[in-house]
């Protein structure tokens, strides 16, 4: 069963990432970590599997930062 993008927003928020505001879509950032991740659609829809990997793959780059720089997160 797929996740919620809800979900995938709780995750990232959890680990530092924050929200842009004033983008058509969720757009999401980090102070340490390179890129962005964006999530295209409604926060009650089914994620897909393709933003659920972005999501995990965003998620270990901010952690492999901090480890790599000793930032925190």
């Amino acid at each position: 069963m797929p996740r919620k993008i809800r979900e995938l927003v709780r995750d990232l928020k959890d680990a530092g990432w924050y929200q842009v505001p004033g983008s058509k879509h969720a757009k999401f950032n980090h102070a340490k970590a390179k890129g962005s991740v964006i999530l295209n659609r409604d926060e009650g829809d089914d994620a897909r599997h393709y933003e659920e990997k972005q999501v995990r793959q965003a998620i270990k780059a901010a952690r492999q930062e901090k480890e790599e720089h000793g930032r925190e997160v």
